[in-house]
Formats: C-alpha cells, structure tokens, sequence
C-alpha cells in the first residue's frame, strides 16, 4: 500500500511539472517543452554515446552540443593556407636571409681581397737633372715591389676564412630563427582563429541566457536583478569577441611581417592544435640546445678567429723586403772634348724596415686579451642559453600539466555533468538556464584548452628550435657579438600578451 502511495505521488509531481513548463513556455510565448531542446547557438559536435530521449512523447529530443577544435577550416574565409605554405613563402621574401646570404658573400670577397700581394709602384727618376758643369743629369723610370715575408698573407686570409665561416653559421642561425618564428606565428594565428570560434559560441550561450531570463522575469520566476546579470555577462563577451577579432588582425599581421609578405590577406589557417602535441624531454632539450646550437658554434669559432689574430700578430716583425729596380738616361760627359754621355744605365735596391721600435707588441697584447674575452663570451653564450631554456622550460612544463588536465579531467567532467544536466532536463527534473549555465562553463574551460594549448606549441617549438625565434632581427657580422638569446624572443605568457587572456 505505501509503494501504491510513493508511485502516485511521484506521477503527480510529473504531472505538475509538466503543467508548470507547459505554462512558462506559453507565457514566454515559446513553444512546449516538447517542441524545444537547448541547442547551442552554434553548430557544434554532438556528445558521442548520447541519444535521443523520450518520455510518453512529452519530453523534447534533447542533442546535447560540445565545443570542438577545427571548424574555421570547414567553413574558411578567404584563402586556406597551411604552415608549409607560409615556411616556403618566407624562404623566399624574408628580408634577413638574403642579409645572410649578402653577408657571406661579401666575406669571402674580403677573403680575397685579404691574400692578394700589395701593387706595385712605377714612377719617374731623376737626378742630376741641370747636369752642372760637366752637363748631362740623369732621367729614367723605376718599379718597386715590396714582398711580404713570414707567410702574412696566408695568415690574414685565414683570418678572413673564419669570418666566412662565421657568417655561414650566421645565416644556417637565421634560416633557424625564421622557420621557428613562423611556425610560432602560425600557432599563434591558429590559437586566436579558434578562440575567436569559441568566444562567438560563448556569446551565442549568454545570449540565450539574456532571453531565458527576460522570460522568466515576465513569468515572475526571476527579478530584473537575475536578467541585468545575464546581460552583463552578454555584453561583456561582447567586447571579449571585438577583442578576439583584433587579436586575430593583429596576428595575422605579425605573421605577414615574418613570412615577408606584408600584403598577405588574412585568411583561414588549415590546422588542428590538439593533433600531434609536441612532448619535449628536459635532459634531451639540454643537450641538444649546448650540441646543436650555432651559438655555441660561432662562439667557439669567434676563440679560434682569436688564436689565428695572435698568430698574424705575432708574424708582424718579421720584416718585409722591398725591392726597387729602373733604368736612367745619363747625360753626364765621359769626354768632354768630343761631348760623348754615359748613356743607358740601371740601378737596383733592396731594403729591409727594422723593427727595433715597434715590434707590434701593443697589437700581440691585444690579441690575448680578445683571446681570454672570445673564451668568456663562448663560456656566456653556454649559460645564457642554460639560463634562457630554463625558464622556456618551465613555462613549457606548466602548458604541458594544463593542456593533460583539460583533456584528461576538467572537459570530461564538465562534458559529463553537461550529459547529465541534459539527461535531467529531459526527464524534466532540471530547468533551460541550468542547461545553459553548464554549458557556459563547458566552453569556457574550452577556452582555457585552447589557451593552454597555444602556449604548449610556442614554447616547444621554442625548445626544439634551440631558442631561436626572432625571425625579422638581422644576423649579426663576423666580429660583432653574436647574441644566442634577444629579449624580443622571449614567447610571452599568454595572460602577459595585450589583451591577453587566462587560461
């Protein structure tokens, strides 16, 4: 008798509630619960495993709707570019790497210009010119030709072939710093083309949530206090979408700057973030960077480009051999009664310069004291990047414990209770504005995805590509300090970035 009693009072609280929506939905002017379902405001992806519920043919089809990466691409605005696209077009307009490729070939015209002998000198002679008493002078021409000893010409052109070799380095340093700035910028572009999706599908919640509670306060079951609220929250997405649409232009023309195509017109991006996510280890990024990194390399060369400086100083006092040779025209009487002249005559002479004085002792002083400076900078360049990758590595770690907790615990669990709070709505034991209150927050932890997802990419990449990321900053000359880490470089915090945002 008492389970006969529970079971009609439970059909009654049924019946009543379904009298109560019946009621709200047409004092709303909407249809019956039966011919309404809370679909998002944006086609979005439907939760696998959910069906269609139904209940005595009352109870709406509820569809529940999940965000999702990737929908800017199905339905692209302007042209579809992929990250290929943009590497191959910045191979070919982006102004540094033919700075580089300039570089290299005016060292190796130096390198030429270095081992070529002095000229020669051909001028005119004359002495005696009057001829005095006896008449005559004498006129004639001259070629000297100093010949440089101790093999100082081989020594300054290998001078120079370090700097060639530097310059090498330099522009393999800036081929690498122009592929990771623009991939860099690609998953820039990438992250706002998809946060701008998200916070439009945001709006799109908050805007249902404003007309469910102006239906509700003309119902009498909420106050105009609940329906400011909601549209306080409307237009405040509002302005965080206005504000996603700059971030979007912005990176958009960041990204044009890099590839070297300024007149690139914004379009769609083909990619997907949560596809392929880079997993860098500590030891081997550590390793890798202090191995592999032209840094390092052009530092070291910069202490061998030291020693052979030494060496050429060291080889000055040698003395060069000046050599002078001519013929003269001698007009000097040998007789004179019958005025007969000397004639043709030659002359030769070779020197030697003396270093008695100047031994070039201030220049081989100099040259060990660069020697001990190039074997600090190659210590510096070392610790700042160990310096540098530690912190890029940390940030990295950060993004990686995020982006694992998005998608192993915080989006399945608010999928889940958005599973369940859709399951109760159509058993009619959960109200439209719960349904959209754990949506909102399902999209908004989407939102912190996609956040935490951009800065994963950038700072691995940033890693992988041995913390060489400013694409538009010019390589540094042979002789100049080459600088490993620029502050320009340092990929930024999401939060940090204007109009930045917090995961």
């Amino acid at each position: 008798m008492k389970r006969i009693a529970e079971m009609l009072l439970l059909a009654a609280c049924a019946v009543l509630a379904l009298g109560v929506q019946r009621s709200w939905a047409q004092d709303a002017g909407q249809p019956a619960p039966s011919q309404q379902a809370p679909a998002s405001a944006v086609p979005t992806q439907d939760m696998p495993g959910m069906e269609m519920h139904h209940h005595h043919g009352d109870i709406p089809v509820v569809r529940p709707q999940l965000p999702r990466l990737g929908r800017a691409q199905e339905h692209p605005v302007g042209q579809l570019l992929r990250l290929e696209d943009l590497e191959k077009m910045a191979l070919e307009k982006n102004p540094t790497l033919a700075e580089a490729k300039a570089e290299i070939a005016a060292t190796k015209a130096r390198q030429l210009q270095a081992a070529l002998p002095p000229n020669p000198t051909v001028g005119y002679a004359g002495d005696e010119i009057r001829g005095g008493a006896f008449g005559g002078g004498e006129q004639g021409v001259f070629v000297s030709q100093p010949l440089i000893s101790g093999g100082k010409l081989g020594l300054s052109k290998k001078i120079v072939g370090h700097d060639v070799r530097i310059a090498e380095m330099e522009a393999q340093e800036q081929q690498l710093r122009v592929m990771n700035a623009v991939r860099i910028a690609y998953y820039h572009v990438l992250a706002a083309q998809e946060m701008l999706d998200a916070k439009r599908d945001l709006l799109g919640i908050l805007e249902e949530t404003v007309k469910t509670a102006r239906q509700l306060r003309n119902t009498g079951q909420a106050d105009e206090s609940e329906v400011l609220q909601a549209e306080v929250e409307e237009q405040k997405m509002q302005m965080d979408v206005m504000l996603q649409e700059n971030m979007l232009r912005q990176e958009w023309h960041a990204l044009a700057a890099v590839v070297g195509n300024p007149t690139l017109e914004p379009g769609t991006l083909v990619g997907y973030l949560d596809r392929d996510l880079p997993n860098v280890d500590e030891a081997q990024a550590m390793e890798s960077l202090l191995r592999d990194s032209p840094a390092v390399s052009i530092a070291q060369a910069g202490v061998e480009r030291a020693n052979a400086v030494l060496t050429r100083a060291r080889r000055e006092p040698l003395p060069d051999l000046q050599f002078r040779a001519g013929l003269a025209q001698d007009r000097e009487y040998l007789d004179p009664v019958t005025r007969r002249a000397v004639g043709l005559i030659g002359f030769a002479e070779v020197g030697v310069q003396l270093h008695i004085f100047d031994r070039n002792q201030g220049n081989v002083q100099a040259a060990h004291s660069d020697i001990a400076r190039a074997e600090a900078e190659a210590r510096r360049v070392e610790l700042t990047l160990r310096a540098r990758s530690a912190g890029v590595m940390g940030t990295y770690r950060n993004a990686r414990i995020m982006v694992d907790q998005y998608a192993s615990q915080l989006l399945p669990r608010a999928q889940k209770s958005y599973e369940l709070v859709s399951n109760k709505y159509g058993l009619m034991l959960a109200s439209y504005p719960q349904v959209l209150k754990v949506q909102q927050t399902l999209f908004e932890l989407h939102d912190g995805y996609i956040a935490a997802l951009e800065e994963l990419w950038v700072n691995a990449i940033t890693l992988q590509g041995l913390l060489l990321t400013d694409g538009l900053e010019p390589p540094a000359r042979p002789g100049e300090i080459d600088l490993p880490v620029r502050e320009i470089n340092v990929p930024l915090h999401a939060s940090e970035m204007p109009g930045g945002r917090q995961p």
